[in-house]
């Protein structure tokens, strides 16, 4: 299962038949039917994988969320019940879940440190500082203006007046998990940018 499923497939057929054949299947996995699950995985594998695309921009990354979703499904197909919802649902529940948890620790274990452990933002945000000298307020400009605007929009809200991610969520009409991949691309690339100038 491991490589990735094209976008795309076979054309729907009847919606309760398609219904009633996924629930038959997830009912096969909770009694441990790996032939179910590959079949499982070969009719939705393609619509999930364009969920997750649509959260996990990373193509090689999401094919490892689409993994995860089909060992979900292996380890939790007894907890489905058809009464709660239709069975590509609950499966897209559980794909866009798994692709947000996984851009959320992605943006945590990647948060802006220099190498030493501190925060160069904060550096940068204090004048006084004489070690964060390596920036001058043109290589700054600069830099900002090459970032996406709403990416620069976030780090001066954030970092310049203290705004949290939730007001900048409501800002934004964005959920916080949007806002601290912004802050996060945009960062690394102003550092980025900022080093090239040193």
């Amino acid at each position: 299962m491991r490589a990735s499923p094209q976008l795309g497939g076979p054309p729907a057929d009847d919606p309760a038949r398609t219904d009633a054949a996924l629930a038959g299947l997830i009912a096969r996995i909770a009694r441990r039917d790996q032939a179910a699950l590959r079949a499982l995985y070969d009719r939705t594998g393609p619509k999930l994988f364009g969920v997750i695309l649509r959260i996990q921009a990373d193509r090689s990354l999401a094919e490892d969320v689409l993994q995860d979703v089909y060992l979900r499904v292996w380890q939790n197909a007894a907890s489905y019940s058809p009464e709660a919802g239709r069975p590509l649902a609950w499966l897209c529940t559980i794909a866009r879940n798994r692709a947000i948890d996984g851009v959320r620790r992605r943006s945590e274990i990647q948060g802006p440190a220099t190498e030493d452990g501190e925060d160069w933002v904060e550096r940068l945000a204090d004048p006084h500082d004489s070690a964060g000298a390596i920036l001058d307020s043109h290589a700054l400009r600069a830099c900002l203006g090459r970032l996406e605007a709403l990416h620069r929009d976030c780090i001066v809200l954030a970092y310049c007046e203290g705004r949290s991610r939730e007001d900048l969520a409501q800002r934004y009409d964005r959920p916080v998990s949007t806002i601290k991949t912004w802050l996060h691309r945009g960062l690394a690339s102003l550092r980025g940018c900022l080093d090239g100038a040193a």
